[in-house]
């Protein structure tokens, strides 16, 4: 039976492949204030500019490509029983072959009604004011924004609760409650942590090993010592 791997990722590894951080830019994203495009008060206050931010990030979607760091964790399928769970609302570990991935924050080819926040549908184009649901409610980006709750946490915390290998890539561990997920690995749990500039680490756990690198050099690193094994 293979080990059960954990991958928990964030914007770092997408910044790879074109995809810009609001933390890069000191709050801002894309040029916004972030609370004016991700948070409920931003929504209320103007929706169409909400609307308008996410259409030209689901544009860009559709320009970019995986890179070798989102390729390495899905090859790792081949070794290991392999859960991605990503802050990211991109479809770039899919693409490049994660077959199993848990999208704590949402996900940017979905949208879902204002009235039902389980009222998920696909969504490949642009949502405006208007584009309804089959409910009969406005359409919104299927976006956890700041404030809102987290329905994925509880299947996450479970599923890091049971790994016996965690990858934390691209993530400062700065955004709860996705930075508290590594408090649920056991102690024992090997931790490997790809980030030029890592956040803190807990330090109940044994075995953690900060590796200072790219996603994609860090996970080539990984790769090689995972396999070892």
């Amino acid at each position: 039976m293979k080990k059960k791997l954990v991958v928990l990722s964030g914007a770092g590894v997408s910044a790879e492949s074109g995809i810009k951080t609001f933390r890069d830019a000191g709050g801002l994203w894309e040029g916004h204030n972030v609370m004016e495009v991700a948070s409920p008060e931003g929504w209320r206050k103007n929706p169409a500019l909400v609307l308008d931010f996410y259409n030209k990030r689901r544009q860009q979607l559709f320009e970019v490509v995986p890179n070798k760091a989102h390729t390495i964790i899905a090859e790792l399928e081949n070794h290991f029983d392999v859960t991605v769970i990503t802050q990211n609302v991109d479809d770039l570990h899919e693409r490049a072959g994660s077959t199993n991935v848990l999208h704590l924050h949402g996900e940017l080819l979905k949208a879902r009604s204002v009235n039902n926040e389980f009222d998920i549908v696909e969504c490949n184009g642009d949502i405006n004011e208007g584009d309804l649901h089959t409910d009969g409610h406005q359409l919104r980006p299927h976006i956890v924004w700041f404030g809102e709750a987290v329905p994925a946490i509880p299947e996450a915390i479970n599923i890091v609760e049971k790994a016996d290998y965690l990858i934390i890539i691209g993530t400062s561990l700065q955004v709860y409650p996705a930075a508290g997920l590594i408090d649920y690995a056991k102690q024992t749990t090997p931790i490997y942590y790809i980030d030029p500039n890592p956040g803190s680490i807990p330090s109940k756990h044994y075995y953690i090993e900060n590796i200072q690198l790219t996603g994609s050099e860090g996970m080539e690193l990984v790769y090689e010592k995972l396999k070892a094994i």
